[in-house]
Order: C-alpha cells, then sequence, then structure tokens
C-alpha cells in the first residue's frame, strides 16, 4: 500500500509541484491547487518550503483574474542535469535542462570489464565537455544490473568484474560536486516512459526488450521497487514449454531464454543461419517477411505475454510500455497484446495500454535525469 504518512504526502506534494513547474503546465500557486486538487493552503506552504529549499524562484507578477497578481513560479537557477546509461559496451550519455528536457546525447564505447574506475574516468571526461559552460545541478545514472539505492552500487551483477560493492554515487558526487541518484536501467526506462506519458500518476509497467529483457513498475509515479529491489524482474519468470535452455540465473526455461534478442540470435543460427549476429539482423529479417525470423520474433512476444498476463491480472495497471529494440517490431507488440488479452480477466484490460514507448532510446536518459533532480530537489543538499 502506498506510504501516506504526513512527510510521504508532504514529499509527494512536492514532486508534484516541481513537476507541474518544471512542465510548465503550472506557473503560480493557484493553478497548482487546482491541478493537484488540495487545498491553496497546502500548496502555499509547499511552495514556500521548496522556495526557502532555493530549489523554487518566484519570476514576477502574472496575470490579474480578477484579484491580486499571483506571483509566477520557475525552477530555480540556471544550472544543468546530467545523465548516464551505462551499457556493457557503450555508455550514452545526456544533458538536460532544469525542467528536465533534454538538450544533448553523446555516446561512446566503453568496456564494463575495465572495472568501474576506468570506466568512469572515460565517463568523466565527456561529463566534463558537456558541463564546462554551467554549473551541474544534479547527475543521474543507470546501471546494467541490480543496485542497492542506499549505496549506489550493483549488486550481484553479472559481466561487470570489479563493480560490485563500488560506490558509483559517492565516486561521481566526489568527483564533480553534485548530488548523483543511482538506479538500473529497467527502473529508469519505466520512469522516464511513466512521467512522459502520465506524470506523477497512475500506474504503468515498462518492459525493456532487447538483447536481454529487463522490467520496472511504477506506481502512482513513482519506482515500486520492492523489499530488494528485485520488484519487475520478470525476466527469469518460468515459461510453459521453453524446454530446459539453461539461464543466466541457473534455472531453465525463464523468459530470457525464449523470448529476448539474444536468444532469438541463438535460435536463427540453431536453425542454419549462421550470418545471423545481433538483435537487428533478426529484426531486419522479420521486417523483409522472413518465414523463419518472423515466426521467431512473434513466439516471442507470445512468451513476453504470458510472463506479463500474470502480472496485468494481479497489478491492474493503466498502461504496459514496451522500449528496447524489439518494441520496434509490429509482430513483436502485436503477439504481445494478443496473449493478454487473451490470458487475463477483462477488467483487468479494460483500460489498458500496451504500446510502444514514445520515449525510444532516450527512456533512461529522462528517467535518470528526472530521478536525480527530484531526490536533489525534494531533499536538497
Amino acid at each position: 500500500m502506498p506510504d501516506t504518512s504526513p512527510l510521504a504526502v508532504e514529499d509527494l506534494h512536492s514532486r508534484r509541484i516541481l513537476d507541474l513547474v518544471a512542465r510548465g503546465e503550472a506557473r503560480s500557486r493557484s493553478e497548482l491547487a487546482g491541478l493537484l486538487g488540495v487545498a491553496a493552503s497546502t500548496v502555499g506552504l509547499r511552495v514556500q518550503a521548496l522556495l526557502d529549499a532555493g530549489v523554487l524562484q518566484e519570476a514576477g507578477d502574472g496575470t490579474s483574474r480578477g484579484g491580486r497578481r499571483p506571483r509566477v513560479l520557475q525552477i530555480a537557477g540556471d544550472g544543468i542535469v546530467l545523465s548516464l546509461d551505462l551499457g556493457g559496451r557503450h555508455a550514452r550519455i545526456g544533458r538536460h535542462s532544469l525542467s528536465g528536457a533534454l538538450q544533448g546525447t553523446e555516446s561512446i564505447a566503453i568496456d564494463l570489464t575495465e572495472g568501474p574506475e576506468a570506466t568512469l574516468d572515460r565517463v568523466a571526461v565527456v561529463f566534463d565537455r558537456l558541463g564546462i559552460d554551467a554549473r551541474i545541478h544534479a547527475i543521474g545514472v543507470s546501471l546494467p544490473g541490480p543496485v542497492d539505492i542506499a549505496t549506489g552500487s550493483v549488486d550481484q551483477p553479472s559481466r561487470m568484474p570489479g563493480w560490485p560493492g563500488f560506490r558509483v554515487g559517492e565516486h561521481l558526487a566526489a568527483r564533480f560536486g553534485a548530488p548523483v541518484a543511482v538506479d538500473n536501467d529497467a527502473n529508469l526506462a519505466a520512469l522516464g516512459e511513466h512521467r512522459a506519458q502520465f506524470g506523477h500518476t497512475q500506474h504503468s509497467i515498462t518492459v525493456k526488450a532487447g538483447t536481454a529483457i529487463g522490467s520496472g513498475v511504477v506506481v502512482d509515479g513513482r519506482i515500486h521497487r520492492g523489499a530488494t529491489s528485485a520488484a519487475g524482474d520478470i525476466t527469469h519468470t518460468r515459461i510453459d514449454g521453453s524446454g530446459d535452455i539453461p539461464c543466466s540465473c541457473g534455472n531453465t526455461g525463464c523468459l530470457e531464454t525464449v523470448a529476448s534478442g539474444a536468444s532469438l540470435v541463438r535460435q536463427m543460427r540453431e536453425r542454419g543461419n549462421d550470418a545471423v549476429r545481433t538483435t537487428s539482423d533478426v529484426l531486419t529479417l522479420a521486417r523483409d517477411a522472413d518465414p523463419l525470423a518472423t515466426s521467431l520474433v512473434r513466439t516471442a512476444g507470445t512468451h513476453l505475454g504470458q510472463a506479463l498476463s500474470g502480472v496485468v491480472n494481479f497489478f491492474n495497471p493503466h498502461a504496459v510500455f514496451l522500449t528496447g529494440s524489439m518494441s520496434a517490431s509490429e509482430p513483436f507488440i502485436a503477439a504481445v497484446r494478443s496473449r493478454v488479452y487473451e490470458a487475463c480477466h477483462p477488467l483487468a484490460t479494460q483500460r489498458l495500454r500496451i504500446e510502444a514507448a514514445i520515449t525510444g532510446a532516450d527512456a533512461i536518459l529522462h528517467g535518470a535525469a528526472r530521478l536525480a533532480l527530484e531526490e536533489r530537489e525534494v531533499t536538497p543538499a
């Protein structure tokens, strides 16, 4: 159940106020009260706290609607937010305004097996370049593995030697003198897409389906991590009829072994197509109506739909968003939809949207920036 303690409610109001002001949907206390559906006095108290903390500022008078002219609110300062999406072989880095708007991106080649310090040194060079003309207000970091939110480090990752226990947030905070928020890629993709679609309300699941599969859950506009930050991890759901293919987790027949891009590449090569090397190769063949590739893509979508159907029945979200390279395939999305609608109770799918994410490759960067902004703004340094 959501936390309804007074402090939690105040925190939620602060986050929604900042989001509405940053997105330009509200410019005064009265507009905020109307959109939030709370008393003007409540909004006034939270706005004053944010003004005192230096994360909101007043910028002159607005237009009067019959009474005293309202004071215009805006995000304080002229700094920027930097975001980082770390992958196994590449890093994608974004620069954002204080509203969260993405101003530009840059990608560099990395190798996570070199260890955290060498990898982050490469990233720091780009951070320095992107932040040379502005104050870095906050940094958001996405890591490709389970994350211990309290320490800002990866927890039991695969293929990341030297990273377990390394405090990425503390390392970057010491280097750049700015607060750093760290989470895993699936959670941040979910947050980025949800905020673009719904803002601070409603519930969604975002599935990142590419070479591997990950997913994040957002409840009332906030990431739901669960007791051990494992919420939403459908990757290792056992799939009926998947056979006994071993998975990296040590079990067999997991969703990742039959529905991920890597599994499609393996299945194509097992059937004699040695020219296929990447998920993109399989999707290109499917777009060109190759019978085997098309069949495998549809089957992968059906398997994902099977795994999601139990989650949808239990969680009853407003939407399931699909991101990652597989989401570019309409046959894949159609198969997911078909299986979910077939397997779920009609009430669970009555208003359910299942569609490709609108943020595309930028979802993680948007989510990283938004998390960094909110942690910095609600709990200022």
